[in-house]
């Protein structure tokens, strides 16, 4: 299988690249040009397209051929870099590429989640800051997944818990809401939501889902563990 992993260079597609060749695929990635040098470690291993993620010409010649797309829709800066880079992926990958984009918690797909006032209030100040200050365009990152939705591609948007570092607990459970009693633990390994992405590719029950995670040993996941891998 070849992959594009669109945002490679960051902690979590660094991962996607680890998991991506340890199960022997063919990996593109694209990334700013500054930040080519933090992926020296696979710089013989897999193919690097500098240049903006949400470059409609970088994304064409980066998912030409590929069988999958890992896209993180980074909310950086106010230049549409998330919807950008969705559509760009949603135009240019082949009709029957697999394309798994991660996101956060946020985004809902359906409005049945059911958020914490903690949540809610840290996305209203925190988003409303951010757009001030003109760092982060969280409602960009809704529109990148609203186009998404609309699609009637093949494609996986993965909602992130709070990411923390350390070592694998191995794959994450899911649920199609946040607010359900298997994600109230609210943590997932890095590495291990890199999993899940990488993971989905081959997965078709992910199809056209909306995955909120969490990781597989924490306390919420233990005491479901009997309601399987995706509790509605």
């Amino acid at each position: 299988m070849k992959v594009c992993i669109v945002g490679v260079s960051g902690k979590l597609g660094r991962y996607m690249v680890q998991h991506a060749l340890d199960r022997g695929y063919e990996v593109v990635g694209v990334c700013r040009a500054k930040s080519v040098g933090k992926l020296d470690a696979y710089k013989d291993r897999i193919t690097i397209l500098p240049g903006a993620t949400n470059d409609r010409g970088v994304i064409e010649r980066a998912v030409a051929g590929c069988d999958g797309v890992l896209t993180v829709l980074a909310p950086w800066g106010v230049k549409q870099y998330s919807s950008g880079t969705a559509q760009a992926v949603l135009d240019f990958a082949r009709p029957d590429a697999r394309l798994i984009f991660s996101c956060g918690w946020h985004i809902s797909r359906d409005g049945k989640d059911v958020y914490s006032w903690k949540l809610k209030l840290l996305v209203t100040i925190f988003g409303g800051l951010a757009r001030m200050l003109r760092l982060v365009e969280l409602d960009d990152q809704v529109e990148a997944c609203r186009r998404i939705f609309a699609s009637s591609r093949r494609w996986t948007v993965v909602r992130g818990s709070d990411l923390e570092e350390g070592e694998s607990e191995g794959l994450p459970v899911w649920s199609r809401h946040v607010g359900d009693p298997i994600l109230k633990s609210n943590r997932t390994r890095r590495v291990d939501f890199a999993l899940f992405m990488v993971a989905a590719l081959e997965d078709d029950a992910l199809v056209q889902e909306a995955p909120a995670i969490v990781g597989c040993r924490t306390a919420s996941a233990l005491a479901h563990r009997a309601d399987g891998q995706a509790a509605t």
